[in-house]
């Protein structure tokens, strides 16, 4: 059972992106810094006051209320605004509390953050900074986290989300959807987004955590508002969305007793849910329209596979041909890991040891742990060597304890 603290942090996130969302949209997105601001301050008080009283009933109400109050009390206190940005919003009587008027209905937060996505993907802000601002603000990732995505360090993130808002004031991109040829662009870098989203959610990098299921339930929300809009409904849309559907579906199977990660092989199957699996069977289907073969159709196949209970070794086949598909279409080193690993529950061990050591990806644990998986059977010592090397890059404690298992296990 989550603590209040943990109820507290899961609220503030889930409301972040969208009060930060719909702020920028009345103020205008150059202006999004203030948005934060004063979003920031509404936690702030929210942290306060419920740590006194306790959690309200109605909390996203509460922080609404707030939100509007503080956005007000901004306004009113700060000449620079009164001067500028309320002569461009066309608001004259800023004494009143009712003349800012934040709507904070479902379908208001839902139009601003579509709105902010696709603003935010501009091609003027460099992609790296795009994804970078768009976990900050809509995914409410902390700085550690966008440097884990991106395998990088703090500073480095810091400055370029410091040259993505400048580019936001400096260009005075607004917060509306562009034209119908620049969604279609725009598109691929919002799906990344929400994959990263939902990856984190999945096996989170950064926090001492299996499993954080209101991420990978926010990338799906985030997913769905794409498909329920008619220019982004695209098959490729359809494809990541079941991808995840497939992935969710065995959430109860993951996570053991005291936060540990139960493997693919362990899994109780009977756990998995046939629901979600359906979902992504429809989302699977819907993808298969037109000639693209994205990504994500590929990773949502290979997911799907996984939900079947076929025979071992027609389903490795299976997989091990996508993963080669997917090497071609989009390279990465998780992929190429992951295609060995299939290469060796198809051809055993010998073959897949050479293909293993040609990747050479001296800083993930990962690797060192498909090695010593490799070496398992024919050489004891060297599997022990690498599942040691993999127990000290790991980073989260589950992954430490399954790796002393495989290692006590030899």
């Amino acid at each position: 059972m989550k603590t209040e603290k943990e109820i507290i942090a899961q609220i503030f996130r889930n409301e972040f992106s969208k009060m930060v969302a719909l702020m920028s949209k009345l103020f205008g997105l150059q202006y999004i810094e203030i948005a934060e601001d004063i979003v920031s301050q509404t936690f702030l008080i929210a942290t306060e006051t419920w740590d006194k009283k306790g959690i309200p009933e109605n909390p996203t109400g509460w922080l609404y209320t707030v939100a509007k109050h503080e956005a007000h009390r901004y306004f009113k206190r700060n000449k620079v605004l009164r001067e500028k940005i309320i002569p461009e919003l066309k608001i004259t009587q800023v004494e009143k509390t009712e003349v800012i008027d934040l709507n904070f209905s479902t379908e208001n937060i839902k139009d601003s953050q579509l709105q902010m996505m696709f603003a935010i993907c501009n091609p003027v802000i460099v992609n790296e900074a795009q994804i970078g601002l768009a976990l900050r603000i809509l995914c409410g990732f902390g700085i550690d986290e966008i440097a884990e995505s991106f395998f990088t360090n703090k500073e480095t993130i810091n400055k370029r989300l410091f040259r993505a808002k400048e580019k936001l004031r400096n260009e005075k991109i607004n917060l509306e959807m562009p034209q119908d040829n620049e969604i279609k662009d725009r598109l691929d870098t919002v799906l990344h987004i929400i994959y990263l989203l939902f990856n984190e959610g999945y096996y989170s990098v950064t926090q001492n955590q299996v499993l954080r299921k209101e991420l990978c339930l926010e990338a799906l929300r985030l997913g769905i508002m794409l498909i329920e809009y008619d220019k982004t409904n695209l098959p490729k849309t359809n494809a990541l969305i079941a991808l995840m559907c497939f992935h969710s579906s065995r959430f109860a199977a993951r996570q053991g007793p005291d936060n540990f990660q139960i493997l693919y092989e362990q899994q109780n199957k009977d756990l998995w849910d046939k629901n979600l699996i359906n979902q992504g069977n429809y989302f699977l289907n819907n993808s298969a329209q037109g000639e693209e073969v994205s990504s994500y159709h590929l990773e949502a196949r290979i997911a799907y596979i996984h939900c079947l209970q076929d025979g071992e070794t027609e389903k490795w086949e299976k997989i091990l041909q996508l993963y080669n598909q997917l090497l071609q279409v989009n390279y990465s080193p998780s992929v190429a890991l992951n295609r060995t690993y299939a290469l060796y529950k198809v051809s055993g061990a010998k073959i897949a040891l050479v293909e293993a050591e040609k990747l050479k990806l001296e800083n993930n644990h990962f690797y060192f742990t498909l090695l010593g998986e490799l070496y398992k059977k024919t050489d004891s010592q060297k599997a022990r060597i690498n599942f040691l090397k993999a127990h000290d890059l790991a980073k989260s404690q589950s992954d430490k304890e399954t790796l002393l298992k495989k290692i006590n296990a030899l």
